[in-house]
C-alpha cells in the first residue's frame, strides 16, 4: 500500500499548461505502475494516461495524446502529468492511482480504474475559454 498526494491543479486559460504531481509514500515506489484519471462534473471517470515501472512504458487516451506527458522520478517518489495545449474540455478533477506490479500500462485501453487500488484525493483543473 502507498499513500498518494496530488498537487499542481489550478485555473488556467485555454492553450495554457499545468504540471500535476503525485507523490507516494513508502520504499517500493519503483515497483509501482500508475495512471492518471479525470472526472468532470456529471461525467464518468476517464483514464488519461499511464506509466509502467519503466519510464518508457506509457500510454495515453486519444483525447490527450500529443498534449499530455506522463513521467516518473523514482528518486523523488513522484509521478508527473505535464499538460499543455489545455482546452476547456480538460476541466475535471484529476486523480492519480497506483498499483504494485508490472504489465499494467500496455495501451490506452488498459487505463482502467479497476486495475488500481491506491488512489490520491484528487486535484482540480479548470480551463477557461
Amino acid at each position: 500500500q502507498v499513500q498518494l498526494v496530488e498537487s499542481g491543479g489550478g485555473l488556467v486559460q485555454a492553450g495554457g499548461s499545468l504540471r500535476l504531481s503525485c507523490t507516494a509514500s513508502g520504499s517500493t515506489f519503483e515497483k509501482y505502475s500508475m495512471a492518471w484519471f479525470r472526472q468532470a462534473t456529471g461525467q464518468g471517470r476517464e483514464g488519461v494516461a499511464c506509466i509502467g515501472r519503466s519510464a518508457t512504458s506509457t500510454s495515453y487516451a486519444d483525447s490527450v495524446k500529443g498534449r499530455f506527458t506522463v513521467s516518473r522520478d523514482n528518486a523523488k517518489h513522484t509521478w508527473y502529468l505535464e499538460m499543455s495545449g489545455l482546452r476547456p474540455e480538460d476541466t475535471a478533477m484529476y486523480y492519480c492511482a497506483a498499483q504494485y506490479g508490472a504489465g499494467l500500462c500496455t495501451s490506452s485501453s488498459s487505463i482502467i480504474s479497476e486495475l488500481y487500488n491506491n488512489w490520491g484525493q484528487g486535484t482540480q483543473v479548470a480551463v477557461s475559454s
